[in-house]
């Protein structure tokens, strides 16, 4: 059954705190060659048949994300 990973961040403008403290733990645990931490939303989803990128989009823009505030950027199974 094929696969489709849809990866969710918050847009580059928009505040990322959770970033911002994992960012800050790194460097208190010596990891300094860690400039900077988006977090964000990883979503597998198991599809019948060919998957349909429009409707996936569709799915993804509306249902997993905030299209306002987050990118959305699926990844299709390859042949």
């Amino acid at each position: 059954m094929p696969q489709v990973v849809v990866d969710v961040v918050l847009k580059p403008e928009i505040s990322d705190p959770q970033g911002q403290a994992v960012l800050g733990a790194l460097g208190r645990l010596g990891h300094i060659g860690v400039t900077s931490v988006r977090q964000g939303k990883h979503f597998v989803l198991e599809v019948d048949g060919t998957p349909n990128e429009a409707e996936l989009q569709q799915i993804a823009e509306t249902l997993l994300a905030n299209p306002v505030i987050e990118d959305v950027e699926l990844h299709l199974p390859t042949d």
